[in-house]
Order: structure tokens, then sequence, then C-alpha cells
């Protein structure tokens, strides 16, 4: 439910090709889960919407917070992608490459 009055936030998603933002108010006491489910992003991303809300990756200002985590006034709260890769595993990926071509 978006009220006009409390807590200012806004919920974004982004893929590779695009970017969802919703902009909303929340009652004060809203969690970053809940804020997500009252955007409606949820039901609107095909990507998401078979996520339950209960396993979402969340975070504010590019910082990972749990998803019971309250609002604050002009958060961007945002929702993350599971990672394709492991980030350890691309960087040993890409030191093989490098020496492979410092070799050749």
């Amino acid at each position: 439910m978006q009220t006009t009055t409390g807590i200012p936030v806004t919920v974004v998603y982004a893929t590779p090709t695009a970017t969802h933002e919703r902009a909303l108010r929340v009652p004060p006491g809203t969690t970053l889960r809940e804020a997500v489910v009252m955007s409606g992003l949820l039901a609107q991303v095909p990507a998401l919407s078979a996520v339950p809300p209960d396993s979402l990756d969340l975070g504010v200002f590019n910082r990972p917070r749990p998803a019971d985590t309250a609002v604050r006034a002009g958060d961007r709260i945002e929702v993350y992608r599971p990672l394709i890769v492991d980030p350890k595993e691309a960087r040993r990926i890409r030191a093989e490459v490098r020496r492979r071509r410092a070799a050749a």
C-alpha cells in the first residue's frame, strides 16, 4: 500500500539491458523486503516474479543489508541479481588468460 505520507524510498532492480526504478512512500517501520513488495517490482519484472520475497538479496546504496532492516527516508533499496560466476573464479580465469598472453 503506497501512501501520500510516510517515508520516501526508491526501489531499484537493474539488468544488463534495463533499469527498473520505483519511487514510493512507505509507513514508518517498513522493512526493506516489505518496501520491495509494496513497489510492485516483483509482479512487473519477469525475472523477479518467480522469486519468493524471503529469498531476495537486498541492499541500500550498494551496501548489502538484511531484508528485515527498517527503511529510512531517502533510501535507495536495491534488489540484487544472483552472481553468474563466482568473483574469485572469474579473477583466476583472467589471471590465467594474462599469463598465457604474456607467455606467447
